[in-house]
């Protein structure tokens, strides 16, 4: 190499810091910038072909090198729909080309990122701060099953979650072995229990099994309240259930029967039915365990005229249960039944199993999108676009797609991985070896007038 191979391999080492510190400048520039993925600089010799004892080294070339596998720090934001991604993988976006309509018209080219600052816009999408939609698989907001199989852009309805008919009710209590009821007696035998004795048709399961409203006070002083029970109709209607439990059969030695009753006219008069019995008896043995039956169906419930049914009334083998209570009361655990009325969408959020939830204005929280991410065997091999995201290359291979689980994280969304002081010491670094190329180039000037002044 001669005095001008030193100074063309000077021009390229100046070039290489160059390159290198435009890269410093890019990744100090979006030290803040959500989601960004700095770009480091790795340099290449180039070694002339020359003899083993003539080998020289020679020009240099800059490359940039992706370091989408690094994570930032997860920040909390407290936005429901941001999201970031704790641990590998991009989220899939798309990019808006054009309105059609009023509607957005996407380009079809998936994108992929790892920007989760997404808000919910005027038209129910989900889009980042670099202006890319969110995609995911819809999900039945009834069923909370997937409605596809392939990701697609998500927006959210703002229509009415649909109400869904009670058709099973889980009561879990205790009823007490001797009911305090208004008339129960000590020093009388059996005046705890519900007989047929001052009624005017017998509302035991064995008899009518219902309480006309003329004796409604009589029922009242041998039942005790088992509380109540919303149940909502096809449309959404809630029906306020009153319960009553009436101990009918008592053997001191196992063998205890009771039954239930639910209001069914609050407002009747005369010989019209107020209470009705479920039509069944509940049988105890002598250790308090139910041995009936734990679940009863009901082909239908009325209250106040409006009907529900049929509802399953679910016990579970050890919800129901006949111990001893110095009240003399039921000792309710739970009543919980499935259904509700129609409601209206008042926020979202990222859930768990990365989900997309809806709270809804009837209590309901339901999955309104599955979110996927695309993982990549060679992400580094990703291109790069503006706005943070990146697209598929023959090197980077095909995307594996997976249904996000707990590594997506709602309200949160990911830093920038450029760190300043460590930039700041690349950019001295660069500085210091451009300097340096620079005095090669003025040292080889020197010495080619250096050999212009022995011609002379």
């Amino acid at each position: 190499m001669g005095i001008f191979g030193a100074m063309l391999t000077a021009v390229t080492g100046l070039r290489a810091q160059a390159f290198a510190l435009e890269n410093v400048s890019g990744n100090i520039a979006n030290s803040r910038t959500t989601g960004f993925k700095r770009v480091d600089t790795s340099f290449v010799d180039l070694i002339p072909d020359t003899p083993q004892n003539r080998e020289q080294s020679a020009s240099v070339l800059a490359n940039s090198r992706n370091t989408t596998q690094l994570q930032g720090d997860l920040t909390t934001t407290q936005v429901g729909t941001n999201m970031a991604i704790n641990g590998e993988g991009f989220f899939i976006v798309q990019e808006r080309t054009s309105f059609a309509g009023g509607n957005a018209v996407f380009g079809g080219l998936d994108l992929y990122t790892r920007r989760g600052d997404f808000d919910v816009d005027k038209d129910g999408y989900l889009v980042n701060g670099a202006g890319y939609y969110l995609k995911g698989i819809a999900m039945d907001p009834v069923t909370g099953a997937l409605t596809g199989s392939k990701p697609d852009v998500v927006r959210i309805s703002n229509d009415n979650l649909p109400a869904k008919r009670s058709s099973t009710v889980q009561y879990r209590a205790n009823l007490p072995s001797y009911p305090r009821t208004n008339v129960a007696d000590a020093s009388v035998a059996n005046s705890e229990l519900l007989t047929a004795t001052g009624f005017a048709v017998d509302p035991r399961a064995s008899g009518a099994g219902v309480v006309q409203a003329n004796d409604v006070t009589t029922f009242l002083d041998r039942s005790i309240s088992g509380g109540a029970v919303t149940l909502f109709n096809d449309v959404g209607q809630p029906l306020n259930a009153q319960l009553r439990w009436a101990k009918v059969q008592n053997t001191g030695g196992g063998g205890d029967a009771w039954n239930l009753f639910y209001q069914e006219n609050s407002a009747a008069t005369g010989a019209a039915t107020a209470w009705r019995n479920f039509g069944a008896n509940f049988a105890f043995n002598v250790n308090g365990q139910l041995t009936s039956a734990a679940t009863l169906a009901v082909p239908t419930i009325t209250v106040n005229g409006a009907s529900v049914g049929p509802v399953t009334l679910d016990f579970s083998n050890s919800g129901l249960s006949q111990f001893a209570d110095s009240n003399g009361q039921v000792q309710i655990n739970t009543v919980r039944q499935d259904g509700y009325a129609s409601g209206i969408l008042e926020g979202v959020k990222v859930g768990d199993a990365g989900r997309l939830v809806g709270s809804y204005s009837n209590g309901q929280v339901v999955g309104l999108s599955q979110i996927v991410l695309a993982n990549f065997n060679g992400d580094n091999a990703l291109k790069r676009r503006d706005g943070g995201v990146f697209e598929q290359t023959l090197e980077s291979g095909a995307p594996i797609l997976t249904q996000a689980g707990r590594g997506v994280i709602g309200g949160s969304i990911e830093n920038s991985n450029s760190d300043i002081s460590e930039e700041f010491s690349k950019m001295i670094v660069t500085q210091q070896a451009y300097s340096a190329n620079t005095r090669v180039i003025s040292t080889s000037q020197q010495m080619l007038q250096d050999v212009l002044n022995v011609i002379r």
